[in-house]
């Protein structure tokens, strides 16, 4: 699985437009319904979904980065939505930190596996410095683009 399978150019946003954590999530949802990702009928759902599982246990992980993500019974294909954040956002993020840049992940919910495989493609990426601070300063969707056809073509250092 490469991220370039996961995250359609028209699922970036940079900048995100607000830098309040349920304001972004909510924006992250709306680009992936604008895109086809999601019916629209399940927005309320899927924002429900996620700030639940947000009050449960941060996705903040740290290092100025979060990864959000829920299964839900009517996404029919894994799929990520990414937003960039000049100001930061506050995440409740295990470091205290604020995020910079949030992969908002949604899956099938009958395919356990593969969700697993997205999560872990993204997180071996976020893991290197190189690619979390190439992501923060990226002006464009299309510079993120670029970004992580180079991670999944291994042109970006570690």
């Amino acid at each position: 699985m490469k991220l370039t399978e996961i995250i359609h150019p028209d699922s970036i946003i940079t900048p995100l437009n607000s830098n309040d954590r349920d304001e972004v999530i909510g924006e992250l949802i709306d680009v992936l319904i604008k895109a086809g990702a999601a019916p629209a009928s399940i927005r309320k759902d899927l924002i429900e979904r996620v700030l639940d599982r947000e009050r449960k246990h941060s996705t903040g992980f740290g290092r100025g980065v979060a990864v959000p993500h829920v299964k839900h019974p009517d996404i029919q294909e894994i799929t990520v939505a990414i937003g960039i954040s000049n100001e930061g956002v506050d995440f409740n993020s295990l470091d205290k930190q604020p995020v910079y840049s949030v992969f908002l992940l949604l899956s099938p919910q009958s395919r356990p596996e593969e969700h697993l495989q997205a999560m872990e493609i993204i997180f071996k990426n976020l893991s290197k410095d190189t690619f979390r601070r190439a992501l923060r300063q990226a002006s464009s969707p299309g510079e993120v683009y670029q970004l992580l056809d180079d991670a999944d073509n291994h042109r970006l250092g570690g």
